[in-house]
């Protein structure tokens, strides 16, 4: 899985301990934001510069960070083929994959605690869309994401 991250000068301490649990489970990422404090990139900066590279598939999943998550989120979600979900709990983490398909994953540094954090990406990075559930709402998702990509191709052509 090709994986990008990316944060705001807020979101940078969290950034950091999530960097920090990816490089200890090996698994290689882009780090596309903020590098230091003294030169922060804003989320309306950071955002877009990812966005596209997910929405055009150089990375499968990514991972962005600001104060709520709610500015990365919305800026992404201007962008053809992303599916930014700004979540505050694991559930919605493992949720946004399994129900939504989100392929970016969005978290607020003000709100959510590294330990926090980096469940988070854990379950956004292990969960596959419609993983574990029952057959009914698999069948019934599939058909709402044809009709998502629909609303979406309507929006964009």
């Amino acid at each position: 899985m090709k994986l990008a991250i990316a944060s705001d000068k807020s979101g940078f301490p969290l950034k950091e301990a999530i960097r920090a649990y990816l490089d200890g489970r090996g698994i290689t990422y882009d780090d596309l934001g903020t590098q230091d404090m003294e030169a922060p990139m804003p989320f309306f900066t950071g955002a877009p510069k990812v966005a596209p590279l997910v929405a055009d598939k150089t990375y499968d999943r990514a991972i962005l960070i600001c104060g709520t998550g709610m500015g990365m989120s919305i800026v992404a979600n201007k962008h053809k083929g992303v599916y930014a979900a700004a979540c505050e709990s694991v559930y919605a983490a493992k949720m946004c994959r399994a129900i939504n398909d989100a392929n970016i994953l969005c978290m607020g540094g003000w709100i959510i605690g590294p330990e926090m954090g980096v469940q988070m990406v854990k379950a956004f990075l292990e969960t596959e869309f419609l993983q574990d559930l029952e057959e009914w709402r698999q069948n019934f998702l599939t058909g709402a994401a044809q009709k998502v990509h629909e609303i979406e191709n309507n929006i964009y052509s």
